[in-house]
């Protein structure tokens, strides 16, 4: 009897490890699917800034229409984001990543038309492109807001911010990418129809992973006490909620800003360095560096932060690191044979910079706690495309028009180059009181945290054996 009991214990933990390992594989592969539409899209939203030039000598527009590439992705997902945070926190996260998945891979292939003899328009392809940009666009909330919900479904509570830093990080992988490999595929602006081939292949891989290996909403065994006792707050009601939570406010205003300031760095780096006579490669590989440093920054900062939870001190350290690297760049940038002092600059903005963002995340889940992770990281990002829609639209205003350049290495018509100091020195110094304004006012408790520490206490008593009573 004894070894038939023994027999069935070994076989129920026999199936319960192998369900333990199925979880595990499908939460890696859902991460893997994340990751690579995360990466997608932010490839084909900055396809065109490294090659600017290129690109507008090609379609016959001007460089304010391929700026609008770019723009369009924060005007549209200002409004759609709300409707993104409705998606994941109402309907789930496997429906907003298929739905992603799709639009994006849309958009890849609408976008090469563009440059399909027997579907153009003339003069007007560059429409192709528009409303190519535009389904790309519908698609970047939806993904952008997944990383915490994800983390919060799939991942035990010592490895959230691990998850949400590869997850969020994926984004600025993709930026590295089209910074690297859109100089490279376009030398001349006779091979942009090769460069859109190229950018659709990620989104079509992308969309057939999701579509077919993702097959459930949430784990059938919940990682986490806040995932086991999920009290998300209704859309409507977690909204409100955040509007009156002061902390969350201060995250939402200097923490959107500083992704606007990072979305405005990356789409018009070209152009800022190209009128003092850097090369599209050199602007390239700046973009690069300032993304490389940034992963590596994110990856040993969530390390740090899964191990001493110290949110709040890690991102207000890092922000004003950043703003520092940001005022070594906007004045390096105005002088010409400054190459080192650029790439450094641009390596630090990234390392701090990018640092914070996985982190701030999470705290933004923590300071707002019951509100759902999708509604708390999404209002977040619909701040921040506001933000980078005013500050985009505000620098190019600053541009002054100056005569031609000899040493310029500009692409531009004959009404001469852009002269970028007043932008960038404005940019500087919206970063350095962003930092100050967010040190100083910034503080929260951790509340997620906290409820999972107390449901911990309180499983862990109800579990404890009371003593037998002995009969009288």
């Amino acid at each position: 009897m004894e070894g038939a009991e023994a027999a069935s214990l070994l076989g129920e933990r026999g199936l319960g490890g192998l369900a333990q390992f199925k979880t595990y594989r499908r939460r890696w592969f859902l991460l893997a699917a994340v990751c690579l539409l995360n990466c997608s899209n932010a490839m084909l939203w900055l396809t065109f800034a490294p090659v600017a030039d290129k690109t507008a000598a090609y379609f016959s527009i001007s460089l304010e229409m391929v700026n609008w590439l770019s723009i369009v992705y924060l005007l549209i997902s200002i409004p759609f984001g709300l409707v993104a945070t409705w998606v994941l926190d109402s309907v789930g996260l496997r429906c907003a990543v298929i739905l992603s998945a799709w639009l994006n891979m849309m958009g890849s292939i609408i976008r090469m038309f563009s440059v399909l003899k027997f579907l153009s328009l003339g003069s007007q392809n560059y429409w192709y492109l528009f409303v190519g940009q535009c389904l790309c666009a519908l698609a970047q909330p939806l993904i952008i807001f997944s990383p915490t919900k994800l983390a919060a479904l799939w991942f035990p509570d010592h490895q959230r911010a691990t998850a949400n830093m590869i997850a969020s990080m994926s984004n600025p992988l993709g930026i590295l990418i089209a910074n690297v490999l859109s100089p490279a595929l376009v030398p001349e602006g006779k091979h942009i129809p090769l460069m859109l081939g190229v950018y659709a292949v990620p989104a079509v891989t992308a969309c057939a992973l999701a579509t077919v290996g993702i097959r459930e909403k949430v784990p059938p065994t919940p990682p986490s006490a806040s995932a086991t006792n999920s009290t998300s707050q209704p859309f409507l009601t977690g909204l409100k909620m955040l509007l009156r939570n002061k902390p969350y406010i201060i995250l939402a205003v200097c923490f959107g800003g500083g992704i606007g300031m990072f979305t405005c760095f990356s789409a018009l780096l070209e152009q800022i360095l190209c009128e003092k006579g850097y090369s599209n490669e050199f602007a390239g590989l700046n973009g690069a560096l300032f993304t490389v440093c940034g992963l590596l920054g994110a990856f040993l900062l969530g390390l740090y932060v899964d191990r001493t939870r110290k949110f709040i001190e890690s991102t207000k350290i890092c922000f004003c690191l950043s703003a520092l690297a940001s005022i070594v760049f906007a004045v390096a940038s105005r002088f010409r044979h400054q190459a080192v002092t650029l790439a450094i600059s641009s390596s630090l903005f990234g390392f701090f910079g990018f640092a914070i963002y996985p982190i701030a995340m999470e705290l933004a889940v923590e300071c707002s706690y019951p509100v759902g992770e999708g509604t708390s990281t999404g209002l977040i990002f619909v701040a921040s495309q506001i933000e980078g829609v005013i500050l985009m639209i505000l620098l190019q205003a600053l541009t002054i028009r100056v005569s031609e350049d000899p040493s310029s290495t500009c692409a531009l018509d004959q009404d001469g180059t852009l002269d970028w100091t007043t932008p960038v020195l404005v940019l500087a110094g919206l970063c350095s009181a962003m930092a100050c304004f967010y040190v100083i006012f910034f503080h929260t408790d951790y509340k997620r945290l906290h409820a999972e520490t107390n449901s911990g206490d309180l499983v862990k008593a109800e579990d404890t054996p009371t003593a037998d009573v002995p009969e009288a």
